[in-house]
């Protein structure tokens, strides 16, 4: 496992959603006070790869300077209130997701294992005897 390539791919991948939280959050913003470029933001947003956050937003910055600049504001003030509790956060996260997901197939497995065990008993014959040894000790007195 690659972790300096896997650290990398995450950031990219955050720093991406982060913009994305962005533009949503000025989207908002734009609809309560200036509705015409709501409108003009909305079909920017839809037409330019929003999925790539860089990209998104040099191409902005050639038609809409102000709103590329208030994109990165937003960005950065959403990275630093949420990056901080990020780490500990997804650690809880996979350690409770990790624990449901073992409860449930063990759920399974025992739920499995005791209907084969059920059919195995109704299978088995009744006319079966069961015998005891005497023991030891009352042989010796007779």
């Amino acid at each position: 496992m690659d972790i300096k390539r896997s650290t990398k791919s995450i950031s990219s991948m955050l720093i991406n959603f982060l913009t994305y939280e962005a533009v949503k959050t000025v989207h908002e913003q734009l609809l309560e006070t200036d509705r015409l470029k709501a409108l003009w933001f909305n079909q920017f947003s839809t037409r330019e790869k929003i999925q790539n956050g860089e990209l998104y937003i040099k191409e902005l910055l050639e038609v809409h300077q102000d709103l590329a600049f208030r994109i990165m504001t937003v960005r950065e003030h959403l990275a630093n209130e949420i990056l901080d509790f990020i780490p500990e956060m997804t650690r809880t996260g996979i350690q409770q997701s990790n624990m449901q997901l073992r409860c449930q197939h063990l759920d399974r497995i025992m739920t499995t294992q005791a209907s084969e065990g059920y059919a195995e008993c109704e299978n088995l014959e009744p006319e079966l005897e069961i015998t005891a040894d005497e023991p030891e000790g009352d042989r010796a007195s007779t």
